[in-house]
């Protein structure tokens, strides 16, 4: 690799300086960003060559906008050109394709020697992710031919041919700009790019008894985009974007961690934008290509969070693409429990309640305290959804284990004459916990939109058309038995 470093710096040298901007960005939740430069920019009349060489690797070409911000300087761009083939080995590997060039190999001594190869094939394939050598991971090695037999591996380091005048370090924009006059300004350089995403993240901390949690999100971005920003300004777009996404595979790498620790003043700060929501990080953040970076953006104290416990006894799993006729009158249909009472946590995303702002989706992980050695123990995890302030966050977040419940069909009838069928229920709840607690016994009337509750055990209320929900108390140790029977008619 001696040699190719030599090559390198030599490049290097003989190109221009490349401009460099403080850059922004707007990153949005779907793996593509905005970025945003200044271009010094001096002009003769006349035509003028621009290079540009601090751009992404993930550049959609024809998203670029170079304008005067101050709309003084009208710019004519004649023509714009985007090289993003920089210099690798496989890419020098593929401008010698058909060549036999010198290969240094070292003996077990660490002697060296030269041989000579043909490059047959490269294997580059810039698109896919390639290794150093010029080769795809699991596929398209190079092919060399070395004293007539062919290798499917590089022989050894390769000493390349000097390089053409065009070849270019970094990708690089270069525009033919058309000026009437000469001028001296600083435009604005906007485009898309792919490469760069972010997403949030929340840990939830309650202690052992109570009903209040700590929270704290974390907004996680990653750089895959091939460029490395510097104090660059962040803003964050989160909410469906409406995105063509073309099927193109990305060259990616293990990342580096880091975390930024929030300051005294508010980290994020959050608005609503157009139809979605718009969050700005109030400090510059760099951030090197193929870097995953964290900020806190909320933190809240004494949220006010219930447990609630779900029975939710039936189990159609079995009975997908089951038509509507076949449930309405199928005898088996409904009649499969299963025993698990679901632990949610719900909780308002309002101020009152510590919160109030738009939360952006999101993973959320729940934590409870040991009061016994306050260590803390990982209780479940769920995803959030895009939820504005003032709404209700209910999340699921595991079984209960000393809850149980069963569901057990004890009559139905099916009248086709008259187009009536008749149905009984009876649900047992347990309660082996030392505290008591409530059980939403939550049943579902899938057999037909227009029915009635001719039996019941206890009072229920109704959430939506077909579904209908009991509150039971039980006492530690308790048992209770829910009831009902349930009136379908077709007529």
């Amino acid at each position: 690799m001696k040699t190719l470093r030599i090559l390198l710096l030599l490049l290097a040298a003989a190109q221009p300086a490349p401009v460099r901007a403080q850059s922004s960005l707007t990153i949005y939740n779907q793996n593509f960003a905005v970025v945003r430069d200044e271009v010094p920019l001096d002009l003769k009349a006349g035509e003028n060559v621009v290079p540009y060489t601090g751009v992404t690797a993930q550049l959609e070409p024809d998203s670029v906008i170079l304008r005067d911000p101050v709309g003084k300087v009208p710019l004519r761009i004649l023509d714009q050109g985007y090289r993003g083939d920089t210099l690798s080995m496989g890419y020098m590997l593929q401008l010698n394709e058909g060549k036999t060039i010198d290969f240094i190999v070292r003996d077990k001594d660490n002697k060296e020697y030269t041989v000579k190869g043909k490059i047959v094939r490269s294997g580059y394939n810039p698109g896919q992710g390639n290794n150093d050598d010029g080769s795809r991971p699991g596929s398209d090695a190079p092919i060399i031919e070395v004293d007539g037999a062919l290798r499917f591996s590089l022989p050894g380091e390769p000493i390349f041919p000097k390089l053409g005048d065009d070849t270019v370090l970094k990708p690089t924009l270069t525009w033919r700009i058309g000026a009437d006059a000469p001028a001296k300004l600083n435009a604005e350089l906007s485009y898309l790019t792919n490469g760069l995403s972010w997403k949030a993240a929340y840990n939830l901390l309650a202690p052992e008894k109570g009903d209040t949690l700590d929270l704290v999100g974390w907004v996680t971005f990653e750089n895959n985009s091939g460029k490395e920003f510097s104090n660059a300004t962040v803003k964050l777009m989160a909410g469906n974007v409406n995105k063509i996404q073309e099927n193109q595979a990305y060259p990616t790498a293990p990342m580096a961690k880091s975390m930024l620790m929030a300051a005294a003043e508010a980290p994020v700060s959050e608005k609503a934008f157009d139809e979605f929501h718009l969050y700005t990080l109030t400090r510059p953040v760099s951030l090197h290509d193929r870097e995953t970076k964290q900020v806190e953006f909320v933190r809240a104290t004494g949220v006010k969070a219930a447990t609630i416990y779900i029975y939710d006894g039936a189990a159609l799993d079995n009975f997908r693409g089951w038509g509507p006729d076949i449930i309405a009158t199928n005898p088996e249909y409904g009649t499969q429990s299963n025993k698990k009472v679901w632990v949610m946590k719900e909780f308002k995303n309002s101020k009152d309640n510590g919160l109030g702002i738009a939360l952006p989706a999101g993973r959320v992980r729940f934590y409870r305290s040991d009061d016994a050695d306050h260590s803390v123990q990982f209780t479940g995890e769920n995803n959030l959804d895009h939820t504005p302030a003032d709404e209700t966050v209910r999340l699921y977040t595991g079984d209960a284990f000393d809850l149980v419940g069963e569901r057990k069909r004890t009559d139905f009838q099916l009248d086709n004459r008259n187009r009536v069928a008749q149905e009984s229920f009876d649900i047992t709840l347990r309660n082996h916990k030392q505290d008591p607690v409530e059980i939403r016994v939550v049943e579902h009337l899938y057999r037909w939109s227009n029915w009635d509750i001719i039996q019941k055990s206890d009072d229920f209320t109704k959430t939506d058309a077909q579904t209908i929900e009991f509150r039971v108390t039980l006492k530690p140790d308790e048992e209770k038995v829910v009831s009902y029977t349930v009136r379908y008619n077709w007529r």
